[in-house]
C-alpha cells in the first residue's frame, strides 16, 4: 500500500474504540505507510506500531482503577486528572513495558499532532525526526487545558492536539495521502456544542491567551472538520470506521464494563468493515 493514510481522532476514554479497532488490524496483518493521530488516537497508534497486541487494552483498562491513572486525587496533588508520569513514564518503561525497538524500527511514518500554546497553532512531530522522544510527544498531544499541564519540547510549550486539527486528515492529504481511513470515536450522527465553560475560559487562560479563541470555537472547528469529511467521502478519497450504535463512555470514564465493551465494539466494527475496507483499498 502506497499513499494511503490511517488518521485517528483522539477522545479521552472513548479512545479505546480505536484500541479495538487497532487490535483487529494487527490480529491480520494490516499496517498502514502512514499514521497519524492525535491525543488518545496518537495513544493507540504507538501499541499498534510497535506490534504489541493487548497492550491498549492492558494499560488502558487493567489499570483504570489504579488512582495514579485518574482521579481527583491526582487533580489535587498536581492539577491534573490523568497522571501523566504514570501512563507515559513508570507504564511504558516498568509496568506495561513498550516495545521501543519494534515502534522505531518500523518502517511505517508516524505524525503526531499538537498544539502551540503560545501561537495558537498546530504544530506536527514525525517519528522519522523526533522518534526518540515520541512518548514525551504523545504526552504534549494528550495534554487537556485545564486539568494537564503543558510540555515543553524543542523551546514550545504544547498541549492537547484536538484544540486545533481533532481529526488530521488535512495534514494526511498535505503529506501526500490520497486515499485515508479514519478511525473517529463518535457515532456518525455526533455533532459537537458550544462548552458551557466557554465564557470563563479567557479568564481561567491568561497564561496561554492564543489557545483562549480556538478552545471557544472548537465546536465549530470539529463540526466543520465532519463536513470536510463528508465531502471526501463523496469523493470516495476517505474510508470511516466509527461506533456503529450510540455509547455511553465519557473522555474520563472509570467504568471497567463500558470500557471493555467499548474495545469489542471497535473489534467488531473493525471485523464487519473488513471486506468493504479492503475493496476501498484495492480500488483505483
Amino acid at each position: 500500500m502506497t499513499n494511503i493514510g490511517l488518521v485517528l481522532e483522539g477522545g479521552g476514554m472513548k479512545g479505546l474504540y480505536t484500541a479495538g479497532v487497532l487490535e483487529y488490524f494487527m490480529e491480520n496483518d494490516l499496517y498502514f505507510p502512514y499514521v497519524i493521530g492525535v491525543s488518545s488516537g496518537a495513544c493507540m497508534a504507538a501499541s499498534y506500531l510497535s506490534r504489541q497486541r493487548g497492550r491498549n487494552k492492558k494499560v488502558n483498562i487493567d489499570h483504570i482503577n489504579d488512582p495514579r491513572f485518574i482521579s481527583f486525587r491526582n487533580y489535587v496533588k498536581k492539577r491534573e486528572l490523568f497522571g501523566m508520569d504514570f501512563i507515559f513514564d513508570e507504564i511504558p518503561n516498568q509496568i506495561v513495558p513498550f516495545d521501543y525497538q519494534t515502534f522505531l524500527g518500523g518502517a511505517e511514518q508516524f505524525v503526531v499532532g499538537t498544539t502551540d500554546c503560545h501561537t495558537g497553532q498546530a504544530v506536527y512531530y514525525s517519528k522519522q525526526e523526533d522518534g526518540e522522544q515520541m512518548l514525551k510527544i504523545i504526552r504534549a498531544s494528550s495534554s487537556l487545558p485545564f486539568v494537564s499541564s503543558s510540555v515543553e519540547y524543542k523551546e514550545k510549550f504544547l498541549l492537547d492536539g484536538g484544540i486545533i486539527d481533532p481529526i488530521p486528515i488535512k495534514k494526511s492529504q498535505h503529506d501526500g495521502n490520497k486515499k485515508n481511513i479514519i478511525i473517529m470515536t463518535k457515532p456518525n450522527s455526533y455533532r459537537k456544542y458550544p462548552s458551557k465553560f466557554s465564557k470563563i475560559m479567557k479568564m481561567m487562560n491568561k497564561k496561554y491567551p492564543a489557545i483562549t479563541e480556538p478552545l471557544q470555537q472548537r465546536h465549530q472547528i470539529y463540526n466543520n472538520t465532519l463536513s470536510f469529511i463528508e465531502e471526501e467521502k463523496k469523493k470516495g478519497s476517505t474510508y470511516v470506521i466509527q461506533p456503529s450504535k450510540p455509547i455511553d463512555v465519557s473522555r474520563i470514564e472509570r467504568n471497567r464494563e463500558k470500557l471493555l465493551n467499548l474495545h469489542e465494539l471497535g473489534y467488531q466494527d473493525a471485523k464487519a468493515h473488513a471486506e468493504e475496507m479492503n475493496a476501498f483499498l484495492a480500488s483505483e
